[in-house]
């Protein structure tokens, strides 16, 4: 992001993007933690200067931001398991790391010789904990919307994207034990964490909510479009694939992000451009955690007037959602999780990660 003023509407747009990013890491494994910290020198009016947001499974359960100066619950099983000890510590914690954010974009931004005006510092980190037992965690930082800083757990490795990154990259490798810190979050503190907050969630998070699925047809140019569409379903991953004659057309299907409905399920579509004399021979196949085997879907004029306009009224409410949603950044999650993905605590005190983890770029 450049140096020029961030408005409601860009910054709202970066939190839009971010969002999706954090529920597309979500579909990697049966249970995930991540958290985003967001940062910025010259809001706009009315937006927070600084936030926290945490999700586990890709749902919102935490949220702390500059105007309220608390960090607080955003889910039910969250605050009921809980007391109030927990968040007044959390909340020190965060405030800490506004403090920090604001004294690193003073610094990245001398750093980089730009002018004052508004400028972003992000960070995401968290974890994995996949079907077979085994784990995953990663952290990642950004500046201006752009890739500033890798962390590889693995091989206890810093990658930094430009000259201005590599002098964080040298200040934490000289301290030595920053990566053994933040691999010990990431596969001690950060498993632990999860662990409880599903334990605490079970309920909602492991909960089978089925797809309804509609098929539409739009015949323009002489290119009839064939729309799949895939709402009220939990949980977030999904596969939505069109076939012809039986086979996969993955090159010529045209799939948008999963986003959420205001209800806490998931919205998902997929199109295809055919011959309209060809219509017979697609079918849209939905594969999904509630359905016992992939459902097979084709379009049938006739009686899909009222499944179309549903459709479009649901696509324009997940819009909305989506919009409304609170997330930030910009983070190329086109690129593989291990070289660009995100970080949680233990639940018995204070989330130890947010004051623990960072430090000044």
């Amino acid at each position: 992001m450049g140096p020029g003023r961030v408005g409601v509407l860009e910054l709202g747009l970066g939190l839009g993007l971010l969002l999706l990013g954090v529920l597309g890491g979500a579909a990697s494994g049966p249970h995930s933690l991540r958290y985003f910290f967001y940062a910025v020198s010259d809001p706009g009016p009315g937006l927070p200067q600084f936030v926290i947001v945490g999700y586990v499974d890709g749902e919102v359960f935490v949220r702390y931001d500059s105007e309220t100066q608390r960090m607080e619950p955003r889910a039910d099983w969250m605050a009921a398991n809980v007391d109030q000890q927990y968040w007044d510590r959390d909340t020190q914690s965060s405030r800490s790391n506004e403090q920090i954010y604001r004294v690193n974009l003073d610094t990245l931004r001398e750093r980089y010789n730009q002018s004052r005006g508004s400028h972003t510092r992000q960070r995401m980190f968290g974890c994995d904990l996949l079907e077979d037992g085994s784990i995953r965690g990663f952290e990642q930082h950004g500046y201006d919307g752009k890739d500033f800083l890798v962390f590889d757990k693995d091989t206890l490795t810093f990658t930094a994207a430009d000259a201005g990154a590599q002098i964080t990259k040298r200040k934490w490798e000289e301290k030595g034990i920053v990566a053994e810190q933040k691999k010990h979050y990431l596969e001690n503190t950060c498993i632990e964490g999860l662990k409880k907050y599903v334990s605490y969630g079970k309920a909602a998070l492991e909960r089978r909510e089925r797809p309804e699925v509609r098929v539409s047809g739009m015949e323009a140019d002489r290119i009839l479009t064939l729309s799949c569409r895939a709402h009220g379903f939990y949980p977030r991953p999904i596969s939505i694939s069109w076939l012809k004659d039986g086979v996969v057309q993955e090159q010529e299907t045209q799939r948008g992000s999963t986003v959420p409905n205001s209800d806490g399920t998931y919205h998902a579509w997929a199109t295809i451009e055919v011959l309209p004399g060809d219509r017979d021979k697609y079918q849209c196949r939905v594969e999904h955690a509630s359905l016992p085997q992939p459902g097979l879907f084709s379009w049938e004029p006739q009686s899909n007037l009222i499944p179309i306009v549903a459709g479009v009224a649901v696509a324009v409410v997940a819009v909305i959602a989506s919009l409304a949603g609170f997330a930030v950044w910009k983070s190329k999650q086109g690129k593989k999780e291990k070289g660009y993905n995100v970080a949680p605590g233990s639940d018995g005190g204070s989330n130890s990660w947010i004051a623990g983890s960072n430090r000044s770029v």
